[in-house]
């Protein structure tokens, strides 16, 4: 071999040994650059309504909203809200959206006026989306965001074809939900309106004497009475464990920071914070609903 090709032969040898030691800066540069590149986010759709499971109506939206967004993640909240019951519907919303991140499209469908005139809605609000009917589903959204901006949705491009009068969850608010997940804007799907409905405030009422008025608002499976206050309506000076809970001609003075806390007889019923940021009543072991004979609507006084 002669030297020239002697050189030659070196020279690829010695490419090969650096390829095989580490890779190029360039490269390495590059691979540098994908690995800190944030993922995609895949959307994620949350489902909750009256409907159940017995039927195919859950399975129904999923369907649609999948062949329109084979990506989209999709997530049960509850479809054991009980049937046609919109205020049970905005407080289990209310209880759980802000647990999802940032851009969650909620539908929500407790809808006992499917294919009235009451009108299909998205509402922006939070850095999130709501989609479900104008029946007040939402209102609990309305009062805590401040941002909020709700769409009357008429673009029935968007929607799935027939629209049945019955099925408005299959047939508008899930192809909406997908068409959001895909990048469409509120604006794109109909007009903004102002006039969207409201359930009644569930704030407290102050009354003149210093007493607080509030509400019994949800009764969860195990009967414990999520009342209408939370943290803010107290006084900064306001003590739970001096205070007194009227209900429906019962009287609750003792007061809990877990359900464990105590196995007095004398306080079987107390007061605690509930995971959803309100004031609870609850009972040892039992339903604080059924000893109290409380249903939601009870008014609830807070005394010093």
């Amino acid at each position: 071999m002669n030297k020239r090709q002697g050189d030659a032969e070196t020279r690829r040898r010695g490419e090969k040994e650096t390829r095989r030691k580490g890779k190029p800066a360039q490269l390495d540069s590059l691979f540098r650059r994908v690995s800190a590149s944030p993922r995609p986010r895949v959307p994620l759709i949350t489902l909750l309504t009256d409907f159940g499971t017995a039927d195919y109506f859950v399975g129904a939206m999923k369907g649609v909203i999948l062949s329109r967004n084979a990506a989209a993640r999709i997530v049960d909240i509850t479809h054991e809200i009980p049937a046609h019951d919109i205020q049970s519907g905005a407080f289990t919303l209310f209880a759980v959206y802000k647990d999802f991140p940032e851009g969650t499209i909620h539908i929500c469908v407790v809808d006992p006026g499917v294919g009235s005139s009451r009108r299909p809605i998205l509402v922006e609000a939070g850095d999130y989306y709501f989609v479900g009917p104008d029946n007040g589903i939402f209102s609990f959204v309305y009062e805590r965001e401040t941002d909020c901006r709700v769409f009357h949705l008429t673009r029935a491009e968007f929607f799935r074809k027939p629209v049945s009068n019955t099925f408005h969850g299959r047939d508008i608010f899930a192809p909406v939900a997908a068409a959001i997940s895909k990048g469409v804007k509120p604006s794109e799907l109909g007009e903004e309106i102002t006039n969207y409905v409201r359930l009644n405030s569930i704030s407290p009422a102050r009354m003149g004497d210093g007493e607080l008025e509030a509400a019994v608002i949800h009764i969860d499976r195990f009967g414990n009475c999520v009342t209408s206050i939370r943290r803010e309506h107290l006084p900064d000076d306001f003590a739970l464990s001096s205070a007194r809970l009227l209900v429906n001609g019962q009287e609750i003075t003792s007061h809990r920071n877990h359900f464990s806390e105590s196995e007095d007889a004398n306080d079987r019923l107390f007061t605690i914070w509930g995971s959803a940021g309100f004031l609870e009543i609850a009972a040892s072991r039992a339903s604080a609903a059924k000893i109290l004979n409380a249903e939601r609507g009870q008014k609830v006084k807070v005394k010093r």
